[in-house]
């Protein structure tokens, strides 16, 4: 099968040329591209009229939760340790079945390809555990949907409260003891299962792979942590993690390591190029520096952050610093959507007011780049997707530069990430397959699929709200850490970051 893109504007994000645009024509033969400039008489089984039309890699988003697609536009004006309580109980919770997690995962990847995402890295976390076929339903549905993945088994060995400063000192002793009578996890039982997971769905189809993921250091007992990095360096994939999104985990390692949790995973020798951190809003100038001699990447999830009141990550600090930067949307809770150019937009916009040096202002280029090139990277798979190349797998979109968004026609690449938000995306190609054509599904139902989750959603709805009720007698006792921990001096002040309390 061959597809024949002709005389397009093309965005390649390749070495060559970067963020800056050429005209030429695009060959795409299986799953691969095949040709790419001005390739004369050439013949395809598809030919795609490429006149207004801009061709560009499909966007990449590096770190996204899945689960919480259930949860959209439900919580808001919580931070983050008062809103897990409810995105994330401890108390009370029961098994999703495999067809309500097929669903909530279709959701994202219609939401995802619509608007021209190709890859996601999903973090996924079932309560009050995952099972084999929870997770295969998810696979599944990324399978099914056309959509590239990368998927994880997120998985935290130490007791909810022993993760979080002060929850000993705050929380009461019998809800300590009812929270703490919940299961932990095993390492060899996790090793187990993640090495069943790579023997049924690892590189399944040319599309979806596994990785690791320790949910955060300070969730995850050392030995969890070591034995995580080894299998990952085995099978060549991330170590993905939470580090530093607040600044209740800005005081987490000093309180419980004596030292930031970035110098800890330092100095356990884990801190390697094959980590993806998520957020790193609340590092250290010191912090950046190991990070950028280890080549670690970082994913910045702007509206997540926003959304969370989490604080502004040092963006310029970590590029300068060497650090890998991709985006994020993060939970489709604690950001409502997994598009990614609205992401692009608020990690464009957030950091220009993060300092009055304009001269250290993210530029479109550098934003593009996080959401293709080195998403890419930060997911493993940089030799394959990201840019637009000659033997690289066939991941693209094709954008409508006719629409209102590129009117009038000025810099492609700030009409990119300031007024596109994905109703230009005309079709979209994954792994040398159409999969959105003329801003529509090919592959799968969606009208059909939506509404069957609607129909299931009143009983998960009555379901949830009374866990929320009976979680909720937590949210006093962690309001408290909040505050405690955001009027703590760590050593760190960022416009934005610094604590407003009323007396």
């Amino acid at each position: 099968m061959s597809i024949l893109i002709r005389g397009s504007r093309i965005l390649a994000m390749d070495a060559e040329h970067g963020s800056t645009p050429f005209t030429g024509d695009i060959l795409i033969e299986n799953d691969r591209i095949a040709g790419i400039g001005k390739l004369g008489d050439v013949a395809a089984d598809t030919v795609i009229d490429g006149r207004d039309r801009l061709v560009m890699p499909g966007l990449v988003n590096g770190h996204l939760h899945s689960g919480e697609a259930l949860f959209k536009g439900r919580y808001d004006n919580l931070p983050l340790e008062l809103w897990m309580l409810y995105a994330y109980p401890v108390l009370g919770t029961k098994a999703l079945s495999e067809r309500l997690i097929y669903l909530r995962t279709m959701v994202v990847a219609i939401e995802s390809l619509k608007s021209g995402v190709t890859c996601v890295s999903d973090d996924i976390f079932e309560f009050p555990g995952q099972t084999m076929s929870q997770l295969d339903a998810v696979f599944q549905a990324y399978a099914d949907s056309g959509l590239r993945a990368t998927v994880s088994s997120n998985i935290m060995d130490k007791k909810m409260l022993d993760t979080i400063p002060f929850t000993r000192e705050v929380v009461p002793t019998a809800l300590q003891q009812e929270i703490d009578a919940g299961p932990t996890p095993d390492i060899g039982g996790y090793l187990d299962f993640c090495k069943q997971v790579f023997d049924r769905h690892h590189d399944r189809e040319g599309r979806l792979r596994f990785m690791i993921a320790p949910s955060a250091p300070q969730r995850c007992t050392e030995d969890m942590l070591l034995a995580a990095d080894e299998m990952a360096r085995a099978y060549g994939v991330p170590f993905h993690t939470h580090i530093v999104e607040t600044k209740v985990q800005g005081v987490t390692g000093p309180e419980m390591y004596g030292k930031s949790l970035i110098q800890y995973m330092h100095d356990l020798g884990i801190l390697t190029s094959n980590v993806t951190i998520a957020h790193s809003v609340w590092v250290t100038d010191r912090d950046i520096e190991l990070m950028g001699e280890a080549g670690v990447s970082v994913v910045h999830n702007a509206i997540s952050n926003q959304k969370l009141g989490a604080g502004i990550a040092p963006l310029r600090k970590l590029i300068n610093g060497g650090v890998n930067v991709a985006l994020g949307s993060d939970g489709i809770c604690s950001n409502d959507t997994p598009r990614m150019f609205d992401v692009m937009r608020a990690a464009a916009l957030m950091h220009k007011i993060a300092t009055p040096n304009y001269d250290h202002w993210p530029v479109a280029a550098e934003i593009l780049a996080a959401a293709t090139v080195n998403g890419a990277r930060s997911a493993m798979i940089g030799d394959e997707v990201g840019s637009l190349e000659v033997g690289k797998r066939a991941d693209l979109l094709l954008l409508d530069t006719n629409s209102i968004n590129f009117t009038p026609l000025n810099d492609i690449r700030n009409h990119l990430v300031y007024c596109e938000n994905g109703s230009s995306v005309d079709t979209v190609i994954v792994n040398g397959e159409v999969m959105v054509e003329g801003g529509r599904l090919t592959r799968i139902d969606e009208g059909e699929l939506l509404a069957e989750l609607r129909e299931m959603m009143p009983a998960f709805t009555e379901y949830h709200a009374g866990i929320e009720a009976k979680n909720s007698v937590l949210e006093p006792y962690f309001a408290e850490i909040h505050k405690r921990c955001n009027l703590m001096d760590i050593g760190l002040h960022r416009l934005g970051n610094e604590p407003t309390w009323a007396n």
